[in-house]
């Protein structure tokens, strides 16, 4: 059974699409078979994998939650889109934004993306779920289907203090619906070390958080080449191979893959 790694942020502009693709094709790159799951509606890691019109796709999370909620049966690798890079995904577009009011009048509304989780587990080493930044009824879902979360976070600083907030609700969430549910690690992001603003930020969450929290050993450099890549659709690992952004992301990866050592 595969691992389910959920990366989330109720801050946007964190980098959680492209941490989610890079470590997605990271984890292949290491022989790894690995989905990605588009769970945020404005399908930000749809368009960074190089899907440019989401909403010609004609299946996507929608259609198989979808037919979840109206109790028809889904083939499991049914809407799934190979990427050159070695990882599969299951994208989004702007359908996904109406799942919100579907599920919310549902009963075990908080778990029909695990029903789809666990009907296509068996079939990867990880599935990871990109996340919006907001802790809406998808979220939930995913957080809900989950093994572990990563919690990526700017050096700024109410995203710091904004970090609180996300742990807490990840705790009510262990005790309501997924007592399972562990924290992989905070992974600090576009870190542009030059600043003692930036040194002063990762101090302050280093001093409060990283006593009882993994915080990642690798810190994600600002750069402009990560913004370059997404735009390409392609990973930071083929647009920029040598450079420090790629670099981060595989040690990353290694860190990701030694909790399954």
């Amino acid at each position: 059974m595969g691992k389910v790694l959920v990366v989330a942020n109720r801050k946007g502009g964190c980098g959680k699409s492209t941490t989610a693709a890079s470590l997605g094709v990271g984890l292949a790159r290491h022989g790894k078979k690995v989905l990605i799951i588009d769970a945020d509606s404005q399908h930000s890691l749809t368009i960074s994998l190089g899907i440019k019109e989401p909403d010609k796709i004609t299946e996507s999370l929608v259609t198989v939650m979808s037919k979840l909620i109206n109790d028809n049966e889904i083939d499991p690798t049914g809407g799934i889109i190979n990427h050159s890079e070695g990882v599969d995904l299951m994208p989004a577009n702007n359908s996904l934004a109406g799942m919100e009011i579907i599920l919310a009048p549902l009963i075990g509304r908080e778990t029909v993306l695990k029903q789809y989780i666990d009907s296509v587990r068996p079939l990867y080493d990880y599935c990871l779920i990109d996340t919006a930044p907001t802790l809406d009824l998808l979220t939930v879902n995913a957080l809900a289907a989950a093994d572990s979360v990563i919690i990526p976070v700017t050096p700024k600083f109410l995203d710091a203090k904004g970090l609180e907030l996300l742990l807490k609700s990840i705790a009510q969430i262990r005790r309501a619906i997924n007592p399972k549910l562990d924290i992989c690690g905070i992974l600090l992001t576009m870190v542009d070390r030059r600043t003692i603003f930036t040194r002063d930020i990762i101090s302050l969450v280093e001093s409060a958080y990283g006593e009882n929290i993994r915080i990642f050993s690798e810190h994600i450099p600002h750069s402009v080449r990560a913004v370059e890549s997404t735009a390409q659709g392609i990973s930071i690992y083929k647009h920029d191979p040598n450079g420090k952004v790629a670099s981060a992301y595989a040690a990353l990866t290694k860190e990701v893959l030694s909790d399954a050592a």
